[in-house]
């Protein structure tokens, strides 16, 4: 069995998961990509270059058979599991007379759903490891959005099993913290990075004007999983470049 750390990152494909497998793989992790598009992965996986440290596995996190297979061929492969970064996630923007119950349903079930389910199954191995969990969030877990309740709602369940799950989990030596990203530079938001009316509104209201890079989170999520972070538990951290540090009343300045 490897004595070295192992890592799940989920929406491994792209963004802020590709980041972060990425980031783990260069601390020295062995690293398992998971994602829904087999090939997204594989680039990733063909970008880190270190095929004997990583394990590519095609799944989606809303289904609990595909999170068993994701857990049990870990195991097989590396040994152990002592991180779970849970970053899959969709949006489906809209007013409520918008979108509908399967769109509702669907973002529950990928956002929300894929962080209970993962958890689930791999607390056993981060009991033995004392390791910790670390979700992807986001401002939009913090606060509302217009346009976008239904995404808020998700991504509200996972800033706030984040902070129930560190009560439960903490005295078995399970940490569980978060990242709460603004505006980031990924596929999701490609549609609002080409649009300059957008981006200017965006620069009005992040201090740092400008969007988060994936490897700026990706950065935060390794710090709070590593033992720099040992005692921190239950945090939802904004990586946000200053944007909850304002009372939402406009610049006059």
């Amino acid at each position: 069995m490897s004595q070295k750390k192992t890592v799940i990152v989920t929406g491994a494909g792209s963004g802020i998961g590709a980041a972060t497998a990425k980031r783990f793989a260069r601390d020295g992790y062995q690293v398992v990509l998971n994602g829904r598009t087999a090939g997204k992965l594989q680039a990733v996986a063909d970008a880190i270059g270190t095929p004997d440290q990583l394990l590519v596995h095609t799944g989606d996190v809303s289904s609990a058979e595909d999170v068993r297979s994701l857990v049990e061929q870990s195991l097989k492969r590396f040994g152990g599991i002592d991180v779970l970064v849970n970053n899959a996630a969709i949006f489906v923007g809209g007013g409520i007379d918008e979108v509908s119950l399967e769109d509702w349903n669907q973002q529950m079930a990928v956002n929300a759903g894929g962080v209970f389910l993962t958890i689930k199954a791999t607390l056993e191995e981060l009991k033995k490891t004392q390791g910790s969990v670390v979700n992807v969030s986001s401002v939009s877990g913090l606060g509302g959005d217009w346009g976008a309740f239904a995404y808020n709602a998700t991504k509200g369940a996972v800033s706030n099993v984040t902070r129930a799950l560190a009560l439960d989990l903490g005295a078995v030596g399970v940490r569980v913290n978060a990242v709460a990203p603004s505006l980031t530079g990924t596929e999701m938001t490609e549609e609002i990075l080409a649009n300059e009316t957008l981006m200017q509104k965006f620069r009005e209201r992040i201090p740092m004007q400008r969007p988060a890079e994936p490897e700026e989170v990706a950065d935060v999520i390794a710090f709070l999983a590593s033992h720099d972070a040992r005692f921190v538990n239950g945090v939802v951290l904004p990586v946000d470049g200053g944007l909850s540090a304002s009372n939402g009343q406009p610049n006059l300045g």
